[in-house]
């Protein structure tokens, strides 16, 4: 059943900002002729962000926020919507993009029961079942979340955050923090010098935004780290993508650590080598 309404949400596009073949362009609001139905006719995205990694794989999308409008009916599997008008808002970075999963989590009333969060310095919080959500803020903070669907974040340096499950995100905010991201479709993202993120699952995402940090990720994902480039004096970013496993195929091996060099190339790590 369709309903007339606004509705603001995420999707996922290929690198070129097209998909099914259909080209979006930025800021530019579009609209369907005719009926909607959902997966199959209308414009497409999703309410919880996380739900966008099952239709469009971290390493090679983009994503975008989104407002559909007009006529608007909803998925019954997960909180895909399909609308007769979308207008397609600003580009969203894989880690913010997961710190909105968290705050998706926490803004839900009917998600409640499964959500945890716990202040101060040396905070521990653990939510266990699906959709569920965790969340420390204090140094030395650890946060896990258990179950498909599931987002974890801890926040303060020297944190861990742990979400393991079907298509869960991860999140550590601080210096010397650890993020991990267990399960296919999954995301890990951690913020702050010298941290490591880890994202093992099957077309996984991994990213760390400070510098000095390492990353691994499982097949046909891809990480992303920052370096300090000294003749620029700034900060950069660099991604890659994870291929077959094995390297063969001239892409990054899965499963294995990744940092980089002073020329922001990417290097297998030794374990001694590992933060």
């Amino acid at each position: 059943m369709s309903e007339k309404a606004e509705v603001n949400g995420y999707k996922g596009f290929n690198t070129d900002l097209t998909c099914r073949g259909y080209q979006f362009i930025e800021g530019q609001t579009f609209k369907h002729e005719g009926e909607i139905s959902v997966c199959e006719s209308g414009f497409h995205f999703c309410e919880n962000p996380i739900d966008i990694f099952a239709y469009y794989f971290p390493g090679d999308s983009v994503f975008h926020a989104v407002t559909g409008a007009g006529e608007i009916a909803r998925h019954d599997e997960d909180s895909k919507v399909v609308c007769s008008e979308i207008t397609i808002g600003a580009p969203i970075s894989l880690h913010d993009l997961i710190m909105d999963v968290i705050k998706f989590f926490f803004n839900r009333k009917y998600l409640s029961k499964n959500t945890k969060h716990s202040t101060g310095g040396s905070s521990a919080s653990s939510a266990t079942g699906g959709s569920s959500a965790s969340s420390a803020t204090g140094y030395s903070s650890a946060s896990s979340a258990t179950g498909y669907s599931s987002a974890s974040s801890a926040t303060g340096d020297s944190s861990a955050s742990s979400a393991t499950g079907y298509r869960s995100a991860s999140s550590a905010t601080g210096d010397s923090s650890a993020s991990s991201a267990t399960g296919d479709r999954s995301a890990s993202s951690a913020t702050g010098d010298s941290s490591a993120s880890s994202a093992t699952g099957y077309s996984s995402a991994s990213v760390c935004t400070g510098v000095n940090s390492q990353a691994m990720a499982g097949k046909y994902g891809c990480i992303a780290l920052a370096f300090h480039n000294q003749p620029a004096k700034r900060v950069e970013m660099r991604c890659a993508e994870i291929g077959c496993g094995d390297g063969t195929d001239g892409k990054l091996k899965a499963k294995v650590w990744y940092g980089l060099d002073q020329n922001g190339n990417f290097v297998e790590l030794a374990e001694e080598k590992r933060i």
